[in-house]
């Protein structure tokens, strides 16, 4: 800030009086606040504040719990609101320490009545009473104990003890009982006699009576001893595999669990460490690469009562065999592709060909759950091929494992979407009140919505349609409605919902315009609201459901709940922070040349000067053009920061981000580079033709997925775009992970066009404008690697209008303020120089 001398302040103020002023200039003291590199880009928690984050309620729902720090302490503390007998809510206390150690963790699980609740704090288990509060601890050992479950009849309570085993405690008793026996490695056989050892000992056994009694005594004792002793579990060897989610059927009878077998030597990236305590470079493990071979996985069950271990076969499952559409495409434009060259649409010589002589064969899979009825007499699992094309959900029969077909969704793409889970999940399901009904999300009509499946009859029914999303599902206590949250309103919306299990008219319970991020209360009257809008940062919030309204307003099919406005409980902003007049962006669509219609947010500036920059978001499939307060709240402020210098700033949901259904999410299927970079090109010439721009001068940046978009369109749009910033940017993604990438790419080896196309470094040759690269050397997520293989291709290719700037102590997400301040500092740089 500038400060006047008294002096020359009166000759100012003198000054002004003697000639009359316009009506638009204002008072140093009316002046808003400048914003500079330094001001947006220190300690968050410092200039902006800290918004409340995690809530929970106490079980008896009288005590709202979140995490804070208004005081701008190093970490954050734990708060609480307490409600009075009125409902109303008190102020924030910060916890004490002792009380925050003694407060129960959100996470656990309930008996069918909700009246007492698991959970594991520190390695030990405790049973709460809801109604009193009152606290029972279970368990106070060495072993660390997890995972804590009500048996079927709710009389105990089966857990995990030390990763692995599964063990029951009686509750009215205390007594321990352990179900399974899983053991490393594998079971030592006894030695075996040959043949001429088990002649001779026969051969002593018929000639000497005082051997052959001696024998006799000896089995009879030990057929006594083990008559009389307890019976345990089957000693199960693991061998070389790894256990995952062991669980105990409701009735107590079946033991479900997982093992994957992971493939020999697959080798692992290292990333070097040059800053470091000891002086010394270390290394860092970090990842495989794209393509490296999965671990095999198998499911088994064991029958306690049958004392028998048997594995489940999938190659009967509908589809198993069914090869993905890729393969004969592959095998159909394999031959005679050109070489690569600056050409967008270039390929290489050499793709991997399908062999389509191959006889069909059982793809591999994983079995996910089980999911069992309350009453235990069902049991449903989801089995998902490793390629993630498709999602199975199948009945289980586990004395006989027959698998039977309940749904199949299948996905040339890959299978994803809101509440679907991933490849080592089950995804958002479970069943009604009538042990019949299966609830599950599915994206079968193009979005992701609810569906139900009776498991006995196989029959089917949607409970929820349009083109929206539901992004979040809580199935109410007593089984009767789901609460939702879902972006019908708008995709830039977040609203929270209560509906019928049955279907039917959708009750909405937030009102406030934006994001809506509902914690409800255990007794499900009253919702805690993380709350944000486009230019106001998270708030927390606290409205209550009117059942009068809940039962009166059932035929519209979007009602108003609340009847009282959400009250605000916290206030976490900074006077210096509120200064500053933050814009909202407003939310424009923008049509894509495909008629499809692209949503953005624009920041328009008071006096444009002809200059637009446009940002790209990172993940992929992440939503950003929205009506809430951004997770790039730095990138946010620079665009106010570029706006108030004349820049107009757009930034697009462009394809393959999250909230728009599943033909925008797999738009980039086997070519990223392709339509997403199409958007942005089709954004950049609506900015020319709606809001005055200068063709000749649009810059662009991103990080991470945004970073690879930046690269590529530079290098394959040179005429669109003159200047980037490519921050920690995937350059080739065939050095990228697994679990991401095949998803979108399939494997290197076996669709390596899709590689090809989609990875900046092959199109280096096109750089015409002027490109900056940032990059973290401790980036464990996108190699510092990345960047300097394509530095070396730029040098060879003779380059000069590029330059690299590394950041030695950051990783993926930069940490330390001054790298912020850097990093944007050069950005700003090359855009007021270069445009």
């Amino acid at each position: 800030m500038n400060y006047l001398s008294p002096l020359l302040t009166v000759l100012l103020v003198g000054r002004v009086l003697a000639q009359p002023s316009p009506p638009s200039v204002r008072k140093p003291a009316d002046l808003p606040p400048t914003l500079t590199i330094e001001k947006i880009m220190q300690d968050p928690k410092r200039w902006i504040g800290t918004s409340p984050s995690n809530p929970f309620w106490s079980d008896d729902s009288q005590t709202l719990y979140f995490n804070w720090n208004p005081e701008k302490a190093k970490g954050d503390s734990l708060y609480k609101i307490t409600l009075a007998r009125d409902g109303k809510p008190g102020q924030p206390v910060k916890v004490a320490p002792a009380e925050r150690r003694a407060v129960p963790p959100a996470a656990g699980a309930y008996n069918r009545a909700r009246t007492q609740r698991l959970f594991e704090k520190q390695g030990d288990l405790f049973l709460i009473d809801v109604k009193t509060s009152r606290v029972r601890r279970l368990t106070n050992t060495v072993d660390t104990e997890t995972d804590p479950q009500f048996s079927g009849d709710e009389q105990s309570v089966v857990f995990r003890r030390g990763g692995s085993n599964l063990f029951r405690m009686h509750l009215p008793t205390g007594e321990l009982s352990q179900l399974t026996d899983f053991r490393q490695g594998n079971k030592k056989a006894e030695p075996k006699a040959n043949d001429e050892e088990k002649f001779l000992k026969q051969d002593q056994l018929r000639m000497f009576e005082v051997l052959k009694e001696r024998k006799d005594k000896r089995d009879e004792a030990e057929r006594i001893s083990k008559a009389d002793r307890p019976k345990r579990p089957k000693e199960i060897y693991l061998e070389d595999r790894q256990l995952f989610n062991p669980q105990l059927s409701p009735n107590g009878r079946f033991v479900t669990y997982r093992l994957a077998k992971n493939p020999t030597a697959a080798k692992t990236a290292q990333v070097p460490n040059y800053v470091t305590e000891s002086g010394y470079t270390e290394d860092i493990a970090a990842r495989t690469k794209v393509g490296v071979p999965l671990a095999a996985q198998e499911f088994f069950v064991y029958d306690t009562q049958k004392d028998t271990v048997r594995a489940v076969s999938v190659k009967d499952i509908p589809g198993i065999s069914d090869k993905p559409d890729y393969l004969r495409a592959t095998a159909s434009t394999s031959a005679g592709q050109p070489a690569v060259g600056t050409k967008r649409d270039s390929t290489r010589a050499g793709v991997a060909k399908a062999d389509t002589t191959k006889k069909n064969t059982t793809r591999p899979v994983v079995v996910n759950g089980p999911v069992w009825s309350d009453d235990g007499k069902l049991c449903v699992v989801v089995v998902r091929s490793l390629d993630n094309k498709d999602r199975w959900l199948m009945r289980l029969d586990p004395e006989t494992l027959k698998l039977t077909l309940l749904d199949r969704q299948r996905d040339e793409a890959w299978i994803g979407g809101p509440g679907m889970g991933f490849t080592y999940a089950t995804g958002n399901m479970n069943f009604l009140s009538d042990n019949q009904t299966l609830w599950y999300q599915s994206e079968a009509d193009g979005y992701s919505h609810i569906y139900t499946v009776n498991v006995l009859t196989g029959e089917k029914k949607q409970l929820t349609k349009g083109r929206f999303e539901v992004q979040q599902v809580i199935l109410s206590k007593d089984k009767t409605h789901f609460f939702l949250q879902t972006n019908e309103v708008h995709p830039g919306e977040q609203h929270f919902y209560r509906m019928a299990v049955t279907g039917g008219p959708r009750v909405r319970l937030t009102t406030m315009t934006g994001a809506n991020d509902v914690t409800l209360s255990p007794d499900e009257t009253r919702l805690a609201i993380r709350y944000s809008s486009g230019n106001q940062p998270w708030e927390l919030y606290l409205s209550e459901v009117n059942p009068t309204l809940l039962a009166s307003r059932k035929s519209e099919a979007v009602p108003l709940v609340s009847a009282r406005p959400a009250v605000k409980l916290t206030n976490s902003l900074t006077d210096e922070f509120k200064a500053y007049a933050w814009r909202d962006p407003a939310l424009v669509t923008i049509p894509a040349r495909d008629g499809q219609t692209i949503y953005g947010r624009i920041y328009k500036p008071a006096n444009p000067n002809g200059k637009a920059v446009v940002f790209v978001h990172g993940a992929g499939y992440l939503q950003n053009a929205h009506k809430w307060w951004s997770q790039y709240f730095r990138e946010y402020m620079f665009h106010n920061l570029l706006a108030d210098k004349g820049y107009t700033v757009l930034d697009i949901d462009y394809r393959a981000s999250a909230g728009y259904g599943r033909d925008w999410r797999t738009g980039i299927y086997r070519h990223m580079g392709g339509k997403d970079l199409d958007d942005h090109v089709d954004a950049a010439r609506w900015l020319v033709q709606n809001h005055g721009v200068d063709a000749k001068r649009i810059g662009i940046y991103g990080g991470s997925y945004g970073g690879f978009i930046t690269l590529m369109a530079l290098f394959t749009q040179p005429d669109v775009f003159k200047a980037g910033a490519a921050l920690r940017p995937v350059t080739d993604w065939a050095a990228y992970n697994h679990p991401y990438t095949a998803n979108i790419l399939n494997e290197p080896q076996s669709d390596s066009l899709a590689y090809r196309r989609s990875s900046p470094i092959y199109f280096a040759d096109g750089l015409k404008g002027h490109l900056l690269i940032c990059h973290g050397m401790v980036d464990v997520n996108v190699h510092y690697q990345d960047v300097v293989r394509l530095a070396q291709r730029l040098i060879e290719l003779r380059k000069e209008n590029w330059e690299l700037a590394s950041y030695p102590v950051e990783d993926h997400g930069f940490v330390e303020p001054t790298s912020w301040m850097d990093e944007y500092k050069r950005i700003l740089k090359l855009f007021e120089e270069k445009l």
